[in-house]
Protein backbone atom coordinates (compact mmCIF):
# COMPACT_ATOMS: atom_id res chain seq x y z
CA UNK A 1 0.00 0.00 0.00
CA UNK A 2 0.85 3.38 -0.44
CA UNK A 3 1.44 5.67 2.59
CA UNK A 4 -1.75 7.65 1.59
CA UNK A 5 -3.34 4.26 1.81
CA UNK A 6 -2.38 3.25 5.48
CA UNK A 7 -2.76 6.46 6.63
CA UNK A 8 -6.70 6.24 5.35
CA UNK A 9 -6.57 3.12 6.88
CA UNK A 10 -5.84 4.14 10.76
CA UNK A 11 -7.98 7.29 9.77
CA UNK A 12 -11.13 5.18 9.46
CA UNK A 13 -10.30 2.94 12.55
CA UNK A 14 -13.20 3.06 14.54
CA UNK A 15 -11.30 1.78 17.46
CA UNK A 16 -8.20 3.76 17.21
CA UNK A 17 -6.97 4.79 20.15
CA UNK A 18 -8.73 8.40 21.23
CA UNK A 19 -5.34 10.44 21.96
CA UNK A 20 -3.50 9.23 18.53
CA UNK A 21 -6.74 9.63 16.58
CA UNK A 22 -6.72 13.83 17.27
CA UNK A 23 -2.79 13.46 16.55
CA UNK A 24 -3.93 11.96 13.65
CA UNK A 25 -5.90 14.93 12.53
CA UNK A 26 -3.12 17.39 13.30
CA UNK A 27 -1.20 15.92 10.49
CA UNK A 28 -3.92 16.14 7.73
CA UNK A 29 -2.30 19.19 5.66
CA UNK A 30 1.34 17.81 6.83
CA UNK A 31 2.65 15.79 3.93
CA UNK A 32 5.92 15.40 5.04
CA UNK A 33 5.10 14.23 8.21
CA UNK A 34 2.13 11.72 7.15
CA UNK A 35 4.93 9.78 4.04
CA UNK A 36 7.27 9.62 7.69
CA UNK A 37 4.59 8.76 9.64
CA UNK A 38 3.64 5.86 6.91
CA UNK A 39 5.82 5.19 3.84
CA UNK A 40 7.63 2.60 6.36
CA UNK A 41 7.23 0.34 9.26
CA UNK A 42 9.60 1.64 12.19
CA UNK A 43 12.43 -0.37 11.95
CA UNK A 44 13.05 -3.50 14.04
CA UNK A 45 16.39 -4.62 14.48
CA UNK A 46 18.57 -6.96 16.77
CA UNK A 47 17.82 -3.99 19.57
CA UNK A 48 14.69 -3.64 18.86
CA UNK A 49 13.18 -0.29 17.99
CA UNK A 50 13.20 3.07 18.79
CA UNK A 51 11.15 6.04 17.22
CA UNK A 52 9.31 9.16 17.64
CA UNK A 53 6.30 8.61 19.69
CA UNK A 54 3.19 9.70 17.73
CA UNK A 55 0.44 7.86 15.45
CA UNK A 56 1.73 5.88 12.12
CA UNK A 57 3.24 2.85 11.33
CA UNK A 58 7.00 4.32 11.47
CA UNK A 59 6.39 5.40 15.26
CA UNK A 60 6.22 4.67 18.69
CA UNK A 61 2.42 4.26 19.63
CA UNK A 62 0.33 1.04 21.55
CA UNK A 63 -0.24 -0.38 18.15
CA UNK A 64 3.72 -0.92 16.71
CA UNK A 65 4.22 -1.90 20.33
CA UNK A 66 1.45 -4.15 19.95
CA UNK A 67 2.68 -5.54 16.60
CA UNK A 68 6.06 -6.05 18.20
CA UNK A 69 5.25 -7.85 21.33
CA UNK A 70 2.73 -10.09 18.56
CA UNK A 71 6.06 -11.17 16.74
CA UNK A 72 7.97 -12.12 19.94
CA UNK A 73 4.96 -13.97 20.87
CA UNK A 74 4.59 -15.98 17.72
CA UNK A 75 8.65 -16.49 17.90
CA UNK A 76 7.73 -18.02 21.42
CA UNK A 77 5.45 -20.07 20.27
CA UNK A 78 7.75 -21.77 17.71
CA UNK A 79 10.12 -22.69 20.60
CA UNK A 80 9.39 -25.31 23.77
CA UNK A 81 6.44 -25.15 25.42
CA UNK A 82 8.50 -24.85 28.58
CA UNK A 83 10.56 -21.82 26.79
CA UNK A 84 7.12 -20.38 26.55
CA UNK A 85 5.89 -20.89 30.10
CA UNK A 86 9.01 -19.29 31.29
CA UNK A 87 7.58 -15.95 30.61
CA UNK A 88 8.67 -12.48 29.61
CA UNK A 89 10.16 -9.56 32.15
CA UNK A 90 8.90 -6.19 31.12
CA UNK A 91 10.60 -3.25 33.04
CA UNK A 92 9.97 0.79 31.60
CA UNK A 93 11.84 3.90 32.30
CA UNK A 94 10.34 7.70 32.83
CA UNK A 95 9.08 8.29 29.33
CA UNK A 96 5.87 9.48 28.23
CA UNK A 97 3.76 6.07 27.52
CA UNK A 98 6.43 3.71 29.11
CA UNK A 99 3.54 2.58 31.57
CA UNK A 100 1.03 2.11 29.21
CA UNK A 101 3.36 0.27 26.35
CA UNK A 102 4.95 -2.10 29.15
CA UNK A 103 1.14 -2.70 29.69
CA UNK A 104 0.08 -3.19 25.92
CA UNK A 105 3.14 -5.58 26.05
CA UNK A 106 2.17 -7.60 28.37
CA UNK A 107 -1.48 -7.82 27.15
CA UNK A 108 -0.77 -9.18 24.12
CA UNK A 109 1.85 -12.17 25.42
CA UNK A 110 -1.26 -12.81 27.42
CA UNK A 111 -3.46 -13.51 24.78
CA UNK A 112 -1.35 -16.47 23.73
CA UNK A 113 -0.88 -17.90 27.20
CA UNK A 114 2.55 -16.34 27.82
CA UNK A 115 3.13 -14.80 31.40
CA UNK A 116 4.62 -11.89 31.56
CA UNK A 117 6.08 -10.11 35.27
CA UNK A 118 5.95 -6.31 35.06
CA UNK A 119 7.55 -3.84 37.86
CA UNK A 120 5.19 -2.25 39.44
CA UNK A 121 6.51 1.49 38.32
CA UNK A 122 9.91 3.01 36.70
CA UNK A 123 12.94 0.44 36.56
CA UNK A 124 16.97 0.94 35.25
CA UNK A 125 17.47 -1.05 32.04
CA UNK A 126 20.74 -3.07 33.84
CA UNK A 127 17.58 -4.06 36.42
CA UNK A 128 15.93 -5.50 33.71
CA UNK A 129 18.70 -7.21 32.64
CA UNK A 130 18.89 -8.84 36.20
CA UNK A 131 15.48 -9.57 36.18
CA UNK A 132 15.79 -12.15 32.84
CA UNK A 133 18.36 -13.96 34.86
CA UNK A 134 16.75 -13.98 38.16
CA UNK A 135 13.42 -15.01 37.31
CA UNK A 136 14.61 -17.41 34.33
CA UNK A 137 12.35 -15.53 32.15
CA UNK A 138 12.67 -16.67 28.04
CA UNK A 139 13.10 -12.76 27.14
CA UNK A 140 13.05 -9.31 28.65
CA UNK A 141 11.11 -6.66 27.15
CA UNK A 142 12.41 -2.48 28.45
CA UNK A 143 10.35 0.18 27.30
CA UNK A 144 13.20 3.27 26.71
CA UNK A 145 14.85 5.33 24.34
CA UNK A 146 17.43 5.72 26.56
CA UNK A 147 19.01 9.27 26.23
CA UNK A 148 17.29 10.63 22.98
CA UNK A 149 14.83 13.17 23.54
CA UNK A 150 11.49 13.65 24.97
CA UNK A 151 9.17 12.59 22.08
CA UNK A 152 10.93 9.33 21.93
CA UNK A 153 10.48 6.20 23.11
CA UNK A 154 11.43 2.54 22.48
CA UNK A 155 11.65 -1.13 22.50
CA UNK A 156 14.18 -3.19 23.57
CA UNK A 157 14.49 -7.20 23.26
CA UNK A 158 16.43 -9.60 25.88
CA UNK A 159 17.57 -12.81 25.55
CA UNK A 160 17.22 -15.46 28.62
CA UNK A 161 21.29 -14.94 29.57
CA UNK A 162 20.36 -11.27 30.18
CA UNK A 163 21.93 -9.39 27.21
CA UNK A 164 20.10 -8.45 23.86
CA UNK A 165 19.01 -11.50 21.99
CA UNK A 166 22.38 -13.10 19.62
CA UNK A 167 21.73 -12.85 16.35
CA UNK A 168 19.89 -16.05 15.09
CA UNK A 169 17.53 -15.96 17.57
CA UNK A 170 17.11 -11.90 16.96
CA UNK A 171 17.07 -12.65 13.06
CA UNK A 172 14.15 -14.91 13.64
CA UNK A 173 12.16 -12.91 15.94
CA UNK A 174 12.37 -10.12 13.54
CA UNK A 175 10.88 -12.43 10.95
CA UNK A 176 8.46 -12.84 12.77
CA UNK A 177 7.36 -9.37 13.67
CA UNK A 178 7.90 -8.34 10.36
CA UNK A 179 5.33 -11.18 9.67
CA UNK A 180 2.30 -8.92 11.81
CA UNK A 181 1.20 -6.79 8.41
CA UNK A 182 -1.70 -5.13 10.46
CA UNK A 183 -0.86 -3.41 14.06
CA UNK A 184 -4.17 -2.11 14.16
CA UNK A 185 -5.80 -5.93 14.19
CA UNK A 186 -4.07 -7.47 17.09
CA UNK A 187 -5.96 -9.04 19.84
CA UNK A 188 -4.93 -8.23 23.51
CA UNK A 189 -6.16 -10.22 27.09
CA UNK A 190 -7.57 -6.89 29.30
CA UNK A 191 -5.34 -6.22 32.41
CA UNK A 192 -8.08 -7.47 34.59
CA UNK A 193 -8.12 -11.33 33.03
CA UNK A 194 -4.43 -11.42 32.17
CA UNK A 195 -4.13 -11.11 35.82
CA UNK A 196 -7.32 -13.60 36.80
CA UNK A 197 -5.62 -16.48 34.66
CA UNK A 198 -2.44 -15.35 36.14
CA UNK A 199 -0.48 -14.47 33.09
CA UNK A 200 0.38 -10.81 34.41
CA UNK A 201 2.12 -10.20 37.68
CA UNK A 202 3.50 -7.17 39.42
CA UNK A 203 7.20 -7.53 40.63
CA UNK A 204 9.45 -4.76 42.25
CA UNK A 205 10.97 -5.48 45.86
CA UNK A 206 11.80 -8.76 45.57
CA UNK A 207 13.63 -8.53 42.72
CA UNK A 208 15.30 -5.05 44.23
CA UNK A 209 16.72 -6.58 46.88
CA UNK A 210 18.11 -9.54 44.83
CA UNK A 211 19.63 -6.97 42.33
CA UNK A 212 21.51 -4.89 45.25
CA UNK A 213 22.85 -8.01 46.90
CA UNK A 214 24.62 -8.31 43.76
CA UNK A 215 25.72 -4.74 43.46
CA UNK A 216 27.01 -4.89 47.13
CA UNK A 217 30.05 -7.31 45.43
CA UNK A 218 31.03 -4.74 43.25
CA UNK A 219 33.08 -2.94 46.56
CA UNK A 220 36.50 -4.32 45.78
CA UNK A 221 38.11 -2.50 49.28
CA UNK A 222 35.41 -2.49 51.91
CA UNK A 223 37.93 -1.15 54.54
CA UNK A 224 38.59 2.11 52.10
CA UNK A 225 35.26 2.70 51.88
CA UNK A 226 34.19 2.06 55.36
CA UNK A 227 37.30 5.03 56.18
CA UNK A 228 36.43 7.64 53.46
CA UNK A 229 32.61 6.79 51.92
CA UNK A 230 30.97 9.05 54.64
CA UNK A 231 33.05 11.92 54.42
CA UNK A 232 33.01 11.97 50.16
CA UNK A 233 31.13 14.48 48.90
CA UNK A 234 29.50 13.44 45.67
CA UNK A 235 26.39 15.19 43.88
CA UNK A 236 24.12 12.46 41.76
CA UNK A 237 21.46 13.63 39.15
CA UNK A 238 19.07 11.32 37.69
CA UNK A 239 18.43 13.53 35.10
CA UNK A 240 14.89 12.65 35.54
CA UNK A 241 14.84 8.81 35.18
CA UNK A 242 15.11 5.46 36.62
CA UNK A 243 18.93 5.66 38.56
CA UNK A 244 17.24 7.48 41.86
CA UNK A 245 15.88 4.70 43.96
CA UNK A 246 18.50 2.37 43.02
CA UNK A 247 21.39 4.37 42.99
CA UNK A 248 19.97 5.96 46.09
CA UNK A 249 20.01 2.34 48.02
CA UNK A 250 23.33 1.35 46.03
CA UNK A 251 25.74 4.04 47.37
CA UNK A 252 24.03 3.71 50.88
CA UNK A 253 24.56 0.15 50.95
CA UNK A 254 28.34 0.30 50.06
CA UNK A 255 28.57 3.08 52.75
CA UNK A 256 28.94 6.64 51.03
CA UNK A 257 26.49 8.72 52.70
CA UNK A 258 27.92 11.76 52.25
CA UNK A 259 26.33 12.37 48.70
CA UNK A 260 22.87 14.48 47.62
CA UNK A 261 20.73 15.20 44.67
CA UNK A 262 19.82 17.52 42.40
CA UNK A 263 16.67 18.47 43.60
CA UNK A 264 15.23 19.63 40.38
CA UNK A 265 16.05 16.54 38.67
CA UNK A 266 15.29 13.62 41.01
CA UNK A 267 11.37 14.03 40.01
CA UNK A 268 10.55 11.48 36.94
CA UNK A 269 9.54 13.78 34.30
CA UNK A 270 9.36 12.56 30.74
CA UNK A 271 9.17 16.06 29.42
CA UNK A 272 13.04 16.59 31.58
CA UNK A 273 12.41 19.95 31.75
CA UNK A 274 16.05 21.20 33.16
CA UNK A 275 17.84 19.84 30.34
CA UNK A 276 17.98 20.15 26.63
CA UNK A 277 19.33 16.97 26.37
CA UNK A 278 18.80 13.73 29.31
CA UNK A 279 22.23 12.62 28.20
CA UNK A 280 25.36 12.24 30.32
CA UNK A 281 27.43 12.42 27.22
CA UNK A 282 26.63 16.40 27.06
CA UNK A 283 27.90 18.80 29.38
CA UNK A 284 24.89 20.95 29.38
CA UNK A 285 23.07 17.91 31.26
CA UNK A 286 25.56 18.72 34.16
CA UNK A 287 24.36 22.44 34.49
CA UNK A 288 22.31 21.97 37.83
CA UNK A 289 24.58 19.33 39.33
CA UNK A 290 27.98 22.29 39.03
CA UNK A 291 25.88 25.06 40.19
CA UNK A 292 24.92 22.34 43.45
CA UNK A 293 28.63 21.38 43.53
CA UNK A 294 30.04 24.83 43.64
CA UNK A 295 27.75 25.52 46.24
CA UNK A 296 28.64 22.45 48.58
CA UNK A 297 32.44 21.81 47.77
CA UNK A 298 31.48 18.69 45.80
CA UNK A 299 34.42 16.01 44.90
CA UNK A 300 32.97 15.04 41.84
CA UNK A 301 29.43 14.90 40.09
CA UNK A 302 27.92 11.72 38.73
CA UNK A 303 24.70 12.02 36.57
CA UNK A 304 22.57 8.84 35.25
CA UNK A 305 20.63 8.80 31.16
CA UNK A 306 17.01 8.16 31.73
CA UNK A 307 16.68 4.34 31.92
CA UNK A 308 20.05 4.12 33.92
CA UNK A 309 22.57 2.40 32.19
CA UNK A 310 24.71 5.00 31.03
CA UNK A 311 26.87 7.17 33.73
CA UNK A 312 28.48 10.50 33.07
CA UNK A 313 31.11 11.94 35.50
CA UNK A 314 32.37 15.73 35.96
CA UNK A 315 35.63 16.30 38.49
CA UNK A 316 36.97 19.33 40.04
CA UNK A 317 40.05 21.17 38.58
CA UNK A 318 42.59 22.96 40.83
CA UNK A 319 40.69 26.40 39.85
CA UNK A 320 37.60 24.97 41.58
CA UNK A 321 35.67 24.33 38.29
CA UNK A 322 34.22 21.11 37.16
CA UNK A 323 34.82 19.42 33.70
CA UNK A 324 33.01 16.65 32.37
CA UNK A 325 34.99 13.73 31.97
CA UNK A 326 34.59 11.54 28.18
CA UNK A 327 33.37 8.09 28.56
CA UNK A 328 37.08 7.16 27.84
CA UNK A 329 38.37 8.89 30.55
CA UNK A 330 35.86 7.21 33.16
CA UNK A 331 36.54 3.90 31.46
CA UNK A 332 40.04 3.96 31.91
CA UNK A 333 39.83 5.48 35.64
CA UNK A 334 37.91 2.65 36.61
CA UNK A 335 39.94 -0.23 34.69
CA UNK A 336 43.00 0.90 36.15
CA UNK A 337 41.75 1.17 39.74
CA UNK A 338 40.08 -1.77 39.56
CA UNK A 339 43.90 -3.52 38.29
CA UNK A 340 45.29 -2.03 40.87
CA UNK A 341 43.13 -2.77 43.40
CA UNK A 342 42.61 -6.70 42.20
CA UNK A 343 46.56 -6.80 42.37
CA UNK A 344 47.16 -5.45 45.50
CA UNK A 345 44.96 -7.69 47.20
CA UNK A 346 45.74 -10.67 45.42
CA UNK A 347 42.60 -11.22 43.80
CA UNK A 348 43.71 -10.43 40.04
CA UNK A 349 43.15 -13.68 38.10
CA UNK A 350 45.57 -14.48 35.30
CA UNK A 351 43.53 -15.02 32.78
CA UNK A 352 41.44 -12.07 33.54
CA UNK A 353 40.02 -10.22 30.65
CA UNK A 354 38.75 -6.36 29.59
CA UNK A 355 36.55 -5.83 26.77
CA UNK A 356 35.89 -2.92 24.71
CA UNK A 357 34.31 -1.31 21.57
CA UNK A 358 36.39 -1.19 18.59
CA UNK A 359 35.31 2.79 18.51
CA UNK A 360 37.04 3.27 22.43
CA UNK A 361 40.09 4.57 23.31
CA UNK A 362 43.27 2.74 23.46
CA UNK A 363 44.42 4.27 26.49
CA UNK A 364 42.34 1.14 28.80
CA UNK A 365 44.03 -1.32 26.18
CA UNK A 366 47.50 0.06 27.50
CA UNK A 367 46.70 0.03 31.30
CA UNK A 368 45.18 -3.76 30.53
CA UNK A 369 48.51 -4.71 29.06
CA UNK A 370 50.28 -3.11 32.26
CA UNK A 371 48.54 -5.53 34.58
CA UNK A 372 49.12 -8.49 31.99
CA UNK A 373 45.56 -8.16 31.53
CA UNK A 374 44.15 -9.24 27.85
CA UNK A 375 41.66 -6.42 26.46
CA UNK A 376 39.17 -7.83 24.12
CA UNK A 377 38.03 -5.45 21.12
CA UNK A 378 34.17 -6.14 19.96
CA UNK A 379 32.08 -4.48 18.12
CA UNK A 380 29.78 -1.20 19.10
CA UNK A 381 26.80 -2.50 20.86
CA UNK A 382 27.15 -3.68 24.50
CA UNK A 383 25.56 -6.95 23.60
CA UNK A 384 28.67 -8.43 21.90
CA UNK A 385 30.55 -7.68 24.99
CA UNK A 386 27.43 -9.76 26.54
CA UNK A 387 28.27 -12.43 24.30
CA UNK A 388 31.79 -12.59 25.16
CA UNK A 389 31.01 -12.70 28.61
CA UNK A 390 28.65 -15.55 28.34
CA UNK A 391 31.59 -17.40 25.54
CA UNK A 392 33.88 -16.91 28.44
CA UNK A 393 31.64 -18.33 30.93
CA UNK A 394 31.26 -21.32 29.27
CA UNK A 395 34.61 -22.36 28.39
CA UNK A 396 36.19 -20.58 31.63
CA UNK A 397 38.77 -19.72 29.00
CA UNK A 398 38.71 -16.16 30.38
CA UNK A 399 37.38 -14.32 33.85
CA UNK A 400 35.78 -11.05 33.01
CA UNK A 401 36.77 -8.43 34.54
CA UNK A 402 35.44 -4.92 33.14
CA UNK A 403 33.14 -3.86 30.24
CA UNK A 404 32.87 -0.42 28.52
CA UNK A 405 31.93 1.42 25.33
CA UNK A 406 33.03 4.86 24.58
CA UNK A 407 28.88 6.18 24.58
CA UNK A 408 29.36 5.83 28.77
CA UNK A 409 28.41 2.07 29.44
CA UNK A 410 30.62 0.02 31.49
CA UNK A 411 29.74 -3.31 33.22
CA UNK A 412 31.97 -4.20 36.01
CA UNK A 413 29.74 -7.28 37.40
CA UNK A 414 28.54 -10.03 34.85
CA UNK A 415 25.06 -10.46 37.19
CA UNK A 416 23.60 -7.79 34.37
CA UNK A 417 24.52 -8.61 30.73
CA UNK A 418 24.36 -4.49 29.80
CA UNK A 419 25.57 -1.07 30.58
CA UNK A 420 25.13 -0.87 34.02
CA UNK A 421 25.16 2.87 35.77
CA UNK A 422 24.05 2.10 39.50
CA UNK A 423 27.24 -0.23 39.33
CA UNK A 424 29.36 1.77 37.49
CA UNK A 425 28.23 4.49 40.20
CA UNK A 426 29.58 2.43 43.10
CA UNK A 427 32.64 1.93 41.53
CA UNK A 428 33.60 5.30 40.51
CA UNK A 429 32.64 6.49 43.93
CA UNK A 430 35.09 4.02 45.33
CA UNK A 431 37.51 5.22 42.65
CA UNK A 432 37.41 8.79 44.01
CA UNK A 433 37.44 7.72 47.88
CA UNK A 434 40.81 5.97 46.50
CA UNK A 435 42.40 9.27 45.70
CA UNK A 436 40.78 11.34 48.30
CA UNK A 437 42.79 9.26 51.01
CA UNK A 438 45.52 10.25 49.13
CA UNK A 439 45.01 13.92 49.04
CA UNK A 440 43.62 13.55 45.43
CA UNK A 441 40.69 13.48 42.88
CA UNK A 442 39.94 11.86 39.74
CA UNK A 443 41.68 14.81 37.85
CA UNK A 444 44.45 14.48 39.63
CA UNK A 445 44.25 10.62 38.80
CA UNK A 446 43.37 11.35 35.14
CA UNK A 447 46.64 13.20 34.63
CA UNK A 448 49.01 10.60 36.61
CA UNK A 449 47.33 8.09 34.48
CA UNK A 450 48.17 10.70 30.94
CA UNK A 451 51.84 10.81 32.32
CA UNK A 452 52.42 6.96 32.67
CA UNK A 453 50.41 5.79 29.39
CA UNK A 454 50.80 9.32 27.06
CA UNK A 455 48.38 11.52 26.46
CA UNK A 456 45.30 10.11 24.94
CA UNK A 457 42.19 12.02 23.55
CA UNK A 458 39.50 10.96 21.68
CA UNK A 459 36.42 13.03 19.45
CA UNK A 460 32.74 11.76 18.42
CA UNK A 461 31.42 14.05 15.97
CA UNK A 462 27.93 12.87 15.15
CA UNK A 463 25.68 14.41 12.34
CA UNK A 464 22.11 14.03 12.11
CA UNK A 465 20.37 13.35 9.04
CA UNK A 466 16.93 12.79 9.60
CA UNK A 467 13.71 11.14 7.52
CA UNK A 468 13.93 8.94 4.28
CA UNK A 469 16.55 11.45 2.75
CA UNK A 470 18.86 11.43 5.65
CA UNK A 471 18.97 7.63 5.49
CA UNK A 472 19.93 8.01 1.59
CA UNK A 473 22.79 10.34 2.58
CA UNK A 474 24.27 8.66 4.82
CA UNK A 475 24.35 5.28 2.93
CA UNK A 476 25.63 7.64 0.09
CA UNK A 477 28.04 8.84 2.45
CA UNK A 478 29.57 5.04 3.78
CA UNK A 479 29.57 3.97 0.16
CA UNK A 480 31.78 6.76 -1.38
CA UNK A 481 34.25 6.40 1.92
CA UNK A 482 34.17 2.31 0.35
CA UNK A 483 34.68 3.50 -3.27
CA UNK A 484 37.28 6.18 -2.66
CA UNK A 485 38.90 5.52 0.38
CA UNK A 486 41.03 8.29 1.47
CA UNK A 487 44.63 8.15 1.75
CA UNK A 488 45.31 10.59 4.27
CA UNK A 489 43.18 12.66 7.27
CA UNK A 490 44.96 15.96 8.29
CA UNK A 491 48.12 15.10 6.33
CA UNK A 492 48.54 12.02 7.75
CA UNK A 493 48.93 8.84 5.40
CA UNK A 494 46.40 5.98 6.07
CA UNK A 495 48.19 2.60 6.85
CA UNK A 496 45.21 0.44 6.90
CA UNK A 497 41.54 0.11 6.45
CA UNK A 498 39.47 -2.46 8.50
CA UNK A 499 35.96 -2.66 6.80
CA UNK A 500 33.58 -4.55 9.56
CA UNK A 501 30.55 -4.84 6.84
CA UNK A 502 33.41 -7.02 3.87
CA UNK A 503 34.89 -8.40 7.16
CA UNK A 504 38.79 -7.40 5.85
CA UNK A 505 41.58 -5.23 6.56
CA UNK A 506 43.22 -3.56 3.81
CA UNK A 507 47.13 -2.86 3.93
CA UNK A 508 48.63 0.18 2.46
CA UNK A 509 50.41 -2.48 0.13
CA UNK A 510 47.51 -3.81 -0.81
CA UNK A 511 47.19 -7.00 1.25
CA UNK A 512 44.34 -8.11 3.05
CA UNK A 513 43.92 -9.89 5.95
CA UNK A 514 40.70 -11.37 7.36
CA UNK A 515 38.17 -10.00 10.39
CA UNK A 516 36.85 -12.24 12.89
CA UNK A 517 34.13 -10.18 14.37
CA UNK A 518 30.47 -10.27 12.34
CA UNK A 519 30.08 -8.19 9.80
CA UNK A 520 28.79 -4.48 10.64
CA UNK A 521 29.00 -1.33 8.63
CA UNK A 522 31.55 0.51 9.78
CA UNK A 523 34.93 1.62 8.49
CA UNK A 524 38.30 2.08 10.54
CA UNK A 525 41.22 3.94 9.60
CA UNK A 526 44.24 3.31 11.31
CA UNK A 527 47.38 6.05 11.09
CA UNK A 528 50.97 6.04 10.99
CA UNK A 529 51.32 8.56 14.04
CA UNK A 530 49.27 5.62 15.83
CA UNK A 531 46.19 7.89 15.57
CA UNK A 532 42.48 6.09 14.15
CA UNK A 533 39.32 7.21 12.92
CA UNK A 534 36.00 5.00 12.17
CA UNK A 535 32.91 5.79 10.61
CA UNK A 536 29.48 4.07 11.86
CA UNK A 537 25.91 4.95 11.01
CA UNK A 538 23.91 4.68 14.48
CA UNK A 539 21.65 1.87 14.81
CA UNK A 540 19.55 3.71 16.73
CA UNK A 541 19.60 7.25 15.86
CA UNK A 542 19.25 9.11 12.18
CA UNK A 543 22.97 9.81 12.88
CA UNK A 544 26.12 8.91 10.75
CA UNK A 545 29.44 9.10 13.82
CA UNK A 546 32.87 9.74 13.19
CA UNK A 547 34.96 8.89 16.10
CA UNK A 548 38.68 10.02 16.35
CA UNK A 549 41.29 8.70 18.52
CA UNK A 550 45.14 10.49 19.02
CA UNK A 551 47.75 9.59 20.98
CA UNK A 552 50.44 12.42 21.67
CA UNK A 553 52.49 13.96 24.12
CA UNK A 554 50.89 16.45 25.95
CA UNK A 555 46.99 17.69 26.26
CA UNK A 556 47.86 21.13 23.57
CA UNK A 557 49.34 18.44 21.19
CA UNK A 558 46.06 16.06 21.13
CA UNK A 559 44.12 18.96 20.55
CA UNK A 560 45.81 19.74 17.50
CA UNK A 561 45.52 16.36 16.17
CA UNK A 562 41.67 16.19 16.88
CA UNK A 563 41.44 19.93 15.32
CA UNK A 564 43.01 18.80 11.95
CA UNK A 565 41.23 15.11 11.77
CA UNK A 566 37.77 17.12 12.55
CA UNK A 567 38.50 19.24 9.55
CA UNK A 568 39.42 16.23 7.35
CA UNK A 569 36.30 15.05 8.08
CA UNK A 570 34.08 18.46 7.77
CA UNK A 571 35.93 18.36 4.34
CA UNK A 572 34.66 14.38 3.52
CA UNK A 573 30.87 14.70 4.58
CA UNK A 574 30.73 18.77 4.20
CA UNK A 575 29.74 19.28 7.36
CA UNK A 576 31.01 21.79 9.81
CA UNK A 577 31.91 19.82 12.86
Amino acid sequence: MSYQDTYEQWKNEETLDRELKTELESLLNNETELEDAFSHPLEFGTAGMRGILGPGINRMNIYTVRQATEGLARFMESQSEEDKKRGVAIAYDSRHKSPEFALEAARTLANHGIPSYVFESLRPTPELSFAVRHLNTFTGIMITASHNPANYNGYKIYGESGGQMPPKDADALTSYVRSVENPLQIDVLSEEEAKEKGLLTIIGKEVDDAYLQEVDTVTINRELVAKEGKDLKLVFTPLHGAGKMLGEKALEQAGFTGFSFVPEQSIADPDFTTVKSPNPEEHSAFEYAISLGEKDGADLLVATDPDADRLGVAVKLPDETYRVLSGNQIGALMLDYILKARKDDGTLPDNAVALKSIVSSELSTAIAENYQTKMVNVLTGFKFIAEKIQAYQEDGSQTFLFGFEESYGYLVKPFVRDKDAIQALVLIAEVAAFYKQKGENLYDALQTIFEEYGYYQEKTISITMSGLEGSAKIASLMRQLREESPITFGGIKVVSTEDYKLQEKVHADGSVTALNTPPSDVLKYFLEDESWIAARPSGTEPKIKFYIGVKAGSEEAAEEKIKAFSAAISEITNVTS
